[in-house]
């Protein structure tokens, strides 16, 4: 079995800084795209940082420039630097993960979720 579990949301005022980190354990034999998504209140789940195993990163409009997502391989663990926070950012935040697992199965995980809210 393999499990993504997501940690470091909570509450921050406007303009302030979150590091949300995912930790994927388990049965895994390697790691290749890993992604952040976010999924607010009556909205549908987008993309907001993806990464490749090589590093390559992509991002949505409406965080470049304040987020920045990053991943240690050795410690399969995945980041998302959250900075200049507005109230538009609140949401429900996942963590996924393609990855092989030791019998050699490709699959997409996902974490639990970690809430983020921006508000003061």
């Amino acid at each position: 079995q393999v499990q993504l579990v997501e940690s470091g949301g909570g509450l921050v005022q406007p303009g302030g800084s979150l590091r949300l980190s995912c930790a994927a354990s388990g049965s895994i034999f390697s790691i290749n795209a890993m992604g952040w998504y976010r999924q607010a209140p009556g909205k549908q789940r987008e993309l907001v940082a993806a990464i490749t195993s090589g590093g390559s990163t992509n991002y949505a409009d409406s965080v470049k420039g304040r987020f920045t997502i990053s991943r240690d391989n050795g410690k399969n663990t995945m980041y998302l630097q959250m900075n200049s926070l507005n109230p538009e950012d609140t949401a429900v935040y996942y963590c996924n993960a393609d990855l092989v697992d030791t019998i050699r199965r490709s699959l997409r995980y996902w974490g639990q979720g970690t809430q983020v809210t921006v508000s003061s």
